[in-house]
């Protein structure tokens, strides 16, 4: 064979391996503070299920599990969620303040503290979710931590409205600024009753919604309740009899049966969110781009003049995406 054909040959074949070894290596995982009110609805246990799903596959790293509730078993259900995902030193955080106090009707969150190992023990043993909020951003390299919320937006509005302190002298807008790539929020409606229907996460701290979503200062994506309303899951963790002694199948089992709304499964608003922020939107969803505008009595409009934020617009078939959150939610700890 002639010479230089020979070395075109090797330098293609060269190539190809680089390049195919270059395509097929992982992203590296995404860095995340899942921010959740752990209490009113149970599908922030299914978001956490997936959460440590990813964090298994080495898709995400969880920087910590932070409440914007002061109910008395938020603290212990998130040390014991973690505990039994083999993370048990993931830090815990509980807002601060005169915040919203809202446990289970269910009675799940209690039915967790009772039942699995945890080593927080109450609200007072966690740390303060703003000093939380500070010092992780304060350590994180620039632009690498997404924050994904799935409950009230108090803690973004009190890390915004921040001033310096030991951990950094940046005011919170700054330091949002610097370290966060983006927020990624179950939150508002952006369907044909947008701006009529104030949905729950935003309403229930009208105040913080309008500081946090007015003034954030990174790109928001927003999981809104149209998208969650009509994905529905839970059952298929229920009916699978090889998974024992779960905190998320308890969950799932006490709390589907008291609501006939969920004889198919539990309304997966939280989930979602969780999903692409992990993940991303584009295999999942199509997007609306714009800007939230979040009204004091805690409805949402929308400015789609203002290239700042974007809501989700279902794209993968309901069935289809219903499955790739179950299997996530059935996943076991390593």
């Amino acid at each position: 064979m002639n010479k230089s054909i020979l070395s075109v040959l090797i330098l293609v074949v060269l190539s190809l391996f680089i390049y195919g070894t270059a395509y097929t290596q992982k992203k590296p995982p995404v860095s995340i503070i899942f921010d959740t009110d752990m209490g009113p609805d149970y599908d922030d246990v299914g978001a956490i299920a997936l959460l440590h799903a990813m964090a298994d596959n080495g898709e995400c790293t969880i920087l910590a599990t932070i409440a914007s509730n002061q109910h008395k078993y938020v603290a212990p259900v998130l040390n014991a969620l973690n505990t039994y995902f083999k993370r048990p030193g993931i830090p815990v955080g509980v807002v601060g303040g005169n915040a919203i106090n809202i446990a289970s009707f269910q009675k799940w969150d209690s039915l967790l503290a009772a039942n699995y190992p945890h080593t927080i023990q109450s609200n007072q043993q966690a740390e303060d979710a703003l000093v939380l909020y500070r010092k992780l951003l304060a350590a994180a390299p620039d632009k690498s931590v997404t924050i994904v919320t799935v409950g009230f937006l108090t803690n973004m509005a009190n890390l915004l409205q921040s001033g310096p302190d030991k951990y950094s002298p940046k005011s919170g807008k700054d330091l949002i600024k610097q370290k966060v790539k983006m927020l990624v929020s179950m939150a508002g409606r952006f369907d044909n009753d947008m701006g009529k229907f104030k949905e729950f996460n935003v309403v229930k701290d009208a105040a913080a919604s309008v500081t946090a979503f007015n003034n954030w200062p990174v790109p928001v994506m927003l999981s809104g309740f149209e998208i969650g309303a009509k994905i529905f899951t839970g059952l298929p963790i229920v009916n699978n009899a090889a998974i024992q002694h779960s905190p998320v199948k308890d969950v799932f089992a006490r709390s589907i049966p008291m609501d006939p709304n969920d004889k198919n499964g539990r309304m997966s608003w939280d989930e979602t969110a969780v999903l692409v922020a992990v993940r991303g939107y584009e295999k999942y969803f199509d997007v609306v781009k714009g800007k939230i505008i979040c009204n004091a009595d805690g409805s949402n409009s929308w400015d789609p003049t203002v290239n700042h934020d974007f809501y989700l617009v279902q794209k993968m078939p309901k069935d289809q995406i219903e499955k790739v959150l179950n299997d996530l939610i059935m996943h076991q700890p390593k």
